[in-house]
Parts: C-alpha cells; structure tokens; sequence
C-alpha cells in the first residue's frame, strides 16, 4: 500500500488494533466466503446474502463476525436472517459484532448463509469519480471489511472468495481472482462472478464496480495482465499502466511463481495512493498522469502480491512484513531497472524521512507498545526502516544469500501468515549466522547509531586513524564503510568506540563515511583539531 497524504487526512477513523482472529482462544478458521453483493443506482443500499464457510477449531455454542450494524446516521447493515441447511440460525447483532447461536464440535465444518442489507459506513466506497460518474470500490485495509461483510476480520484469518455482482448493466465489475460468468439479466442489469481459490485476508478482498476502459498489454509468463481506467482517461491511461507487464516477471524471477490468476491494475476512487487488493490492484485517480511515480508505485503494489497478501503478517504489530517488503522491493527493482546509483538516491531519502519520523515518535518497528488507530502504524518504521533493514540484511549475508531466503520465505508461508520471528528464522537457516541481534537492534528496539567519526594523518608511516564514537545510549554491532581516497573499507563495530587504521599517500586524503549508502545512521563527520580526543576502543 503507498499512503496519500492528502486523503488519509480527510479518511474516516479506523477501528483499534483488533484481536488474532486464530490466537489461542480463537473457535473457528473460515475456509471460504460467498458473497452475493446487490448495487443500485437510486441509493447506496446493498443488499448481501454472504455464504461463510467455517472449520470449528474446538466445540463452540457460539460464531463471533465482525460487521457493523446500522447506527444512528442510518448507516451499517442489519441482518435479517441467517439459515444453515436451510434451517434458521438464531443471532445476536450489536453495534460491530455478530453472534451466531450454533452447535459446532471440533474438526466440523458448516456453512452459514446471512441475508443483509444497508448503507456502508466505510469499506465499499459509493461515490463519485472525478469525472461525476458513480463508482463503488472495496477499500478493506486494515479492518474495514466489516463494514460491509460479514466477516472474521483479521490478517490471520485467510480464506478464499468469491464475489457476485448484480449491479446496472452499464458497469463493469473487476475482483480478486478469475472472472466466471458475466451475463444480461432483466430490468436492464448484470451478473459478475468472479471466484479466488488463493487464501487471502479479508484486508485485500474487493470488488471494483465502474464505467471502465480495459485492456491486456500482456501475459508474462502465462499470467494475464490488465489495465482498467476511467474511458475518459483511456489514452494515458493505458499507456502508462502497461509498464506492470514489465514489473511482474522481474519479481517472478527473483521471488516466485506469481501467487494468483492474474493481476488488474486498477484506476479507482479510494483513500489510499495505491492499495494491494489481491490480483487487483487499486489505485488513486490521478495515478493515470503520473508519467514518472507510475512506475514505483506500480511496483510497490505488485511486490506485494507476495508479501502483505499471499504471506500476511499474523498481527498487525508486524506491518512491516508487508511495507517494508514492498517499499525495499521497489528500491530493488528500481535499482536493476536504472543502476545502483537509483538505488543509492532512494535509500538516501529514505534515511532522511525515517530519521524525521524517529523526532516526532520514537518507537521501535515491531511496536507492540501502540494503542492508536491503526492508520497510525502507516508510518515510516513500518515502510522505509523496515525496507532499510532488509538492505541492511542483504549486505549483512550477501546477495546470494538473500535472495535464497526471500525465496525460502514465501515458498514456506505462501497462503498463510508470518512474524519477524519467523523471516528470522529463514534466514538463518540459508545464511548460516546467527541474526538474533541484528533483528533485535533494528526491529525491536527504537533509535538509531549516532557515529562521531574523526581522524588524523600519521606522517611517520603515511597512514590515516580513523576514529568511530557511537553517541547514543546503547551501542549496535554494525559495519560501518568509508572510502578513502577512492579505496573501500569496512569496520566492524560492536563497541562504543573502534579505531582503523588506513595507508594514505598524503596528509589530506579524501575520507568519506558511508559511501554507498548502507548505514542507517547519522554521521558527524567534522573533523576540527578541537574535536575531543576520540573515545579509547573497547573492542
């Protein structure tokens, strides 16, 4: 997902952090939704008839849903019945929970059809486009579903889908998966059925419903890929949405087979900048003009098909799992794309806005701690210090190494879900070093290595000390690189203070600390003959 400043601004609240839908405790792990969704032109009523597919985990009297029930505005959705094998289900429906009475034991699985209907609150976006014409657009993240499905709304919780569409017959219906029938139906409207047999999370389970331009600018690797714009923006549009055919095997070749059917890029009229819905991408209206930021965007996006949506994070405090990827994916395709210099700028910028963010909240990536909403945890740890920790990482073990465990990680989670633990884990296993403390570091604990890096010219063996001070409280193990007189070195550094020592062929060398831009660090350079004298080596 990339963030829209301007909308996220104007963006309804968003509920607080929810429960593990299947921590301990949990009673239910749902297999599959069938929704049957009814769209208008006179109102913004739907009309839903939602097929929930449960495997009971443990016997239970009781089925916990999230949807938010009509408030005192009018909006929310009122259920009106709720059947089993065609046999009434008695329920309970408060302001953002659904009770069902049941009978379940364990290992049983059944199937509950619920009959609603209302106003969407939020999460299917009824509006109009910047062209005055009415569109609807599912906008899940994070915990938004529930405001127009009855659902168990929470990352892990994966299930596949399915979407029915009965609106006007002037629309066109895009979602997640494979179209299956589209057909005429009376009183001058349609039918769409599209079907995802992938398990996804309710946060990138959508329908796009509009008047749209489409068109396949190719099928890399047998996947079909597809734009969808607004007609009136049919030129650009399209133009500019075909760099995806280009973006989609660069990843396949360095991560996996591509985790669904085929991939819509979708123009739309939601909150966000771009959002990952499940082979059917979703994008800010504008998007269509952006010569230049198509591309990063767009790559953004599609990295995440493979990291945020088929391998979720298991709780939402491991966000990063699924921005951070994508926002170091991008860099990565960027950098192969247009040279390591690209890559170098980007990481450059990326640095200047975590440390920005670090002044206003100080926290650490993995933000256990947090309590606010959940829009809140969109924020620069979660997108550029966790992409800057996966470069970071990559140094640490090599390329090689790398890319082996991105691919361990997704072939292993794929269609499931996974901590920072468990990336861990993987790559340890294909680098071979223990990377506890470096996880722990950068991951877990709030902050940054502060260097205080001196040094002096020594005439009688022509070589150059270079001093390293770490200022803040507690130091990091770190490598640190400098370029002196256009020759690379590289520090190790686990202690409060570390000494190289170079050979130079002249009392005023060139010394640059961090040249290639691997260091998510600030660097004091200054170098005065009042410096204090440097802090004695401890390692």
């Amino acid at each position: 997902m990339r963030k829209k400043i301007y909308l996220l601004l104007a963006a309804p609240l968003i509920a607080a952090l929810s429960a593990n839908a299947q921590a301990p405790g949990a009673n239910v792990d749902v297999q599959h939704y069938r929704f049957a969704i009814t769209l208008n032109d006179a109102d913004n009523v739907i009309k839903g008839q939602a097929t929930i597919t449960a495997k009971f985990l443990k016997p239970a009297t009781t089925l916990a849903l999230d949807l938010y029930k009509k408030n005192k505005d009018g909006k929310g959705m009122m259920v009106s019945a709720i059947k089993e094998n065609n046999l009434p289900v008695k329920y309970t429906q408060d302001s953002d929970k659904l009770v069902l009475n049941i009978k379940a034991l364990k290992g049983s699985t059944h199937n509950y059809v619920i009959i609603y209907k209302g106003i969407p609150t939020d999460g299917l976006i009824i509006s109009t486009n910047q062209y005055k014409h009415r569109t609807f657009f599912g906008d899940n993240w994070a915990t938004r579903a529930r405001y127009w499905l009855p659902c168990v709304d929470d990352p892990a919780d994966k299930a596949s889908v399915e979407f029915l569409v009965t609106a006007p017959a002037k629309y066109k219906v895009v979602s997640n998966g494979l179209k299956v029938i589209e057909k005429p139906l009376p009183l001058n409207k349609k039918l769409t059925h599209w079907s995802e047999t992938a398990q996804l999370p309710t946060k990138v389970m959508v329908i796009g419903v509009a008047d749209f331009a489409i068109a396949n600018p190719g099928n890399p690797g047998g996947t079909p890929v597809y734009s969808y714009v607004f007609p009136e923006d049919k030129v650009e549009g399209l133009k500019n949405y075909a760099v995806a055919a280009k973006i989609l095997p660069w990843f396949v070749k360095r991560i996996g087979a591509f985790p669904y059917k085929k991939l819509a890029n979708v123009q739309s009229k939601t909150i966000f900048g771009g959002m990952e819905n499940a082979g059917a991408i979703f994008y800010y209206e504008k998007s269509v003009n952006d010569n230049k930021g198509i591309e990063p965007l767009m790559a953004h996006e599609i990295a995440h098909q493979w990291f945020g949506d088929a391998v979720s994070e298991k709780t939402w405090w491991h966000v990063w799992l699924s921005e951070g990827f994508a926002t170091y994916m991008t860099n990565l395709y960027m950098e192969g794309t247009y040279g390591a210099d690209t890559l170098k700028s980007r990481l450059a910028t990326d640095r200047d806005m975590i440390f920005g963010f670090e002044k206003k909240y100080r926290a650490p990536v993995v933000d256990s701690a947090y309590k606010g909403q959940m829009i809140g945890m969109l924020n620069a740890n979660a997108y550029q210090k966790g992409g800057w920790v996966l470069h970071m990482l990559r140094r640490k073990i090599g390329d090689d190494a790398f890319w082996k465990g991105i691919q361990a990680y997704y072939k292993q989670y794929n269609g499931s879900n996974a901590n920072t633990n468990d990336l861990r884990l993987v790559m340890e296993k294909v680098s071979g070093k223990d990377l506890n403390p470096f996880f722990t570091q950068w991951l877990r604990d709030a902050g940054h290595p502060q260097l205080k890096i001196t040094w002096h010219y020594q005439q009688k063996n022509k070589s150059l000390t270079i001093h390293i001070n770490q200022l803040q409280e507690k130091p990091y193990q770190l490598t640190v690189e400098f370029m002196v007189d256009g020759k690379l070195y590289k520090s190790d550094v686990k202690g409060v203070a570390y000494t190289i020592t170079v050979p130079v062929a002249s009392a005023t060398p060139d010394v640059k600390a961090d040249p290639n831009v691997n260091l998510l660090a600030t660097f004091d350079t200054t170098n005065k003959p009042s410096d204090t004298k440097p802090v004695e080596p401890t390692n």
